[in-house]
């Protein structure tokens, strides 16, 4: 991917989920469609996990001399968080504003300084990893979840809690 379509997708990803999960109600956002998959808000605390965990190694290798870090894993992040016990409109202003200041810190990088790197330790060999493929990395990795919440969407829109519904919860996410 280009720096240019990291950023696109990186900028579009917030406003995407604003769009697609507009006028559902929280218990909406945070029912699971069928038993053992993730509600849209399972999904959005696995984005946010994962923008903390790719996100936070971006800065360390702008604003320092090729650090050397620990890789930190999504899921394991996500479980020394809240972010599943909040709100979506919450979770999604969070996870807005934090993609607010990754791009204000990419957008303001000089292209040469995106291939800048660190050492990344605890996942076997010591890796080699850059910003660019940080950056990308988290792009990559949000457009398969973006589908995932329109799927979600379409099937909890349709269903009435009224009657039943669909059971809230159990996606086992970082459960």
């Amino acid at each position: 991917m280009t720096i240019d379509e990291i950023l696109t997708l990186l900028t579009e990803t917030p406003r995407r989920i604003a769009a697609l999960t507009s006028g559902l109600t929280d218990a909406q956002l945070h029912r699971c469609p069928e038993r053992g998959e993730w509600s849209a808000n399972e999904v959005l605390a696995h984005l946010r996990a994962c923008a903390d965990a790719r996100g936070e190694p971006i800065r360390q290798i702008v604003t320092q001399d090729h650090p050397t870090f620990r890789a930190v894993n999504p899921i394991t992040w996500l479980r020394q968080t809240n972010y599943l016990e909040l709100s979506f409109q919450r979770s999604l202003r969070a996870f807005t504003k934090q993609r607010a200041e990754l791009l204000a810190v990419l957008e303001a990088l000089p292209r040469k300084d995106w291939s800048r790197a660190a050492t990344v330790t605890g996942a076997g060999k010591p890796l080699e990893r850059t910003v660019q493929v940080y950056a990308e990395w988290v792009a990559r990795h949000e457009r398969p979840h973006l589908k995932q919440i329109a799927g979600i969407v379409k099937e909890v829109a349709k269903s009435d809690p009224r009657r039943g519904g669909h059971r809230q919860g159990g996606g086992n996410v970082a459960r």
